[in-house]
Order: C-alpha cells, then structure tokens, then sequence
C-alpha cells in the first residue's frame, strides 16, 4: 500500500508540474513545436531523451559508490530521474538540485547530509568539466580558422579556465574555506536546529559536517575508475542529447553534421553567468544560435529542433521525474 501511495504522489507531483508548464506555455504553443518535425523524428527524440535521462543513473552510481556500497543500478536510475525534475524545478538548476538531492542520497545509503553533497559536489564537477573539455578539443579541431565560430571557443574555453581556477582554489585554500563555511553556516543551523530539536547544533557539529565533506571530496583520488566513469556518463548524456538535436533537424529536412552539435552543447550553461533553469528562453535562443552558426542549418530549423527536444527533455524530466521522486525518502527510518 505504501508503494501504491507513493507512486500516487509522484504521479501527482509530475502531472502537477506538466500542468503548470502547459499552462506557462501553452498546448497550442507545444502541439506547433512537435508539429514543425517529422513524426518519426518526434518518436526518436522522445525515445533518445529517456536514454539520456538514463544513461545519468551511471554517473549516479559511481559517484555515490564510496557511500557504504552506494545504490543498486535501479535505484541509481530512479535518483537520476529524480534529479532531473529537482534540476527543471530549482532555482538555479543543478547548482541548487544537488543540495536538495542530498538530503535523500544521505538518508538512502544511511549517511550523513554532508557526505552525500560531497560526493555529489564531485559528481557534477567531473561531468562538468568532462563535457566541457570534449566540447573545446572538437571546436578547437574544427572551427579554429572560423572567426564567426571563434566566440564559441572563446565562450568554452573560459568555462573550462574558470572550472580549473575554482578547483585548484578549492584544494589550496580548502583550510581556509572550511572555517568561513564553518564561521558563516553556524549561526544559520543553530536557529534552524532550535525549532526542530531540543538542543541546537553547536559549531562543533558544524565543523564535523564541513570536515566529513572534505573528507569524501578527497576519498575519489584513490578511487579515479569512478571518477572515469562519472566522466564517460557526462559523455554519454552529452553524446545522446547531440544525436536528439541531429535527429530533430533531420525532421525539418536539414541534414547537417553530428560533431559540430556534439561541440556546442554545454554552451548555453558556459554562457551563462548565473547557472539556467530547466526552462525554455535564454537557453535555448542560445544553443539554437550556435547551431545555426556551426553546422549552418537554417535558423529556424535549427531553432525548431532545439524547442522540440528540449519539450521532450522537459516532459521526461517532470513526468518520470515526478514518478522518480515520489519513491524517494527524505527522513530517516
């Protein structure tokens, strides 16, 4: 019965969260979208953005590994899947999806909150950097001697500066960092601490939470097989999303080439100061330009290409996603 109620509430919580974006939308606005591809165009993409959502339960299952065993390969999907609807919901996507996220890795595995975001922190970091490295060796090969393309290299290639400068400050200055996290969340977990238990967290345990954080960041270098992993997960989804787009622009009868989509991927993201949403605008005006300029595809093919996976890309997110979340515990037994 309990799992008949919680499929019921995630079935709620995705249909609940398709509503509202077919409100915010618009079913005319969507049914046109689908409507500018080819059928079995549409078909593929829909099938291609579930491979995708569930090629992420691999990075999932390696990064939470080190975490008393980790989760099973089905419970590593579920996750992924729920995942995705955090990462479409909160505010600033997966930067503010992994904390929510944590809280039920912690509460699955039977660790604590901090040693799920670590490793979790990790995760999106090693995916990151794995999709953007790949995205500017191939931009690099093919559009070097392009000056309309050049932007595109120079977009990516200040991404993947700013992610090792933010690594290496990370790991020289991880001393230093701890005791303003540690001076800066005390104050905070105590007030919170004292509405929800009879004695509030002290800094004592606060520095605990911050040390065991570290102390799981630093566990992946004797374990790079699953950083090679979480990598090759991040390639994959990469690798799957450009063969969604390449499948939808040949629904528009626009045959282009698959590496240069493969390349221009990540650059909505890298572009983007403050981290997208799982939402339809900056993003995709973005990622359809530089499809256009890439691959030369008319622009509103292209741009009708981008607008159809990312619908189905959404749809996944919140529809399985709801469904996902819904199976997921958040409060310890």
């Amino acid at each position: 019965m309990r799992r008949g109620v919680r499929f019921v509430v995630g079935a709620g919580l995705g249909i609940g969260a398709l509503a509202a974006y077919l409100w915010y939308v618009g079913p005319e606005e969507v049914g046109s979208r689908v409507a500018a591809v080819a059928p079995w165009a549409v078909a593929a993409v829909c099938v291609l953005m579930l491979a995708e959502a569930t090629v992420d339960g691999l990075g999932v299952w390696a990064s939470v590994r080190p975490l008393r065993g980790g989760l099973s390969a089905r419970a590593s999907v579920q996750f992924a899947f729920a995942g995705d609807f955090f990462d479409v919901l909160s505010p600033a996507g997966p930067v503010s999806s992994e904390p929510i996220m944590a809280q039920f890795f912690g509460v699955a595995t039977e660790t604590s909150y901090s040693e799920a975001l670590g490793v979790r922190g990790v995760a999106k970091y090693v995916k990151s950097a794995a999709q953007l490295f790949l995205s500017v060796a191939l931009v690099g090969v093919l559009f070097l001697d392009a000056p309309a393309s050049r932007f595109v290299l120079v977009t990516l290639a200040g991404a993947v500066a700013a992610l090792v400068v933010v690594g290496a400050a990370l790991v020289w200055a991880r001393g230093a960092l701890s005791m303003v996290v540690v001076a800066a969340l005390t104050p905070v977990v105590r007030v919170v601490t004292g509405v929800t238990r009879r004695t509030p967290v002290g800094r004592d345990a606060v520095a605990g939470a911050v040390e065991r954080f570290w102390e799981r960041v630093v566990q992946f270098r004797d374990a790079p097989e699953l950083l090679g992993v979480i990598a090759l997960s991040g390639v994959f989804e990469q690798l799957l999303t450009s063969l969604a787009l390449w499948v939808a622009l040949a629904g528009t009868g626009t045959t282009v080439a698959l590496i240069p989509i493969v390349a221009v991927i990540p650059l909505p993201q890298a572009a983007s100061v403050v981290p997208v949403p799982g939402s339809l605008g900056a993003y995709d005006v973005l990622l359809a330009g530089a499809l256009s300029l890439t691959t030369g595809a008319p622009a509103a093919g292209a741009t009708a290409a981008v607008l159809v996976v990312r619908t189905f890309e959404l749809l996944v997110s919140l529809g399985c996603g709801g469904v996902a979340t819904g199976f997921l515990r958040g409060v310890r037994a």
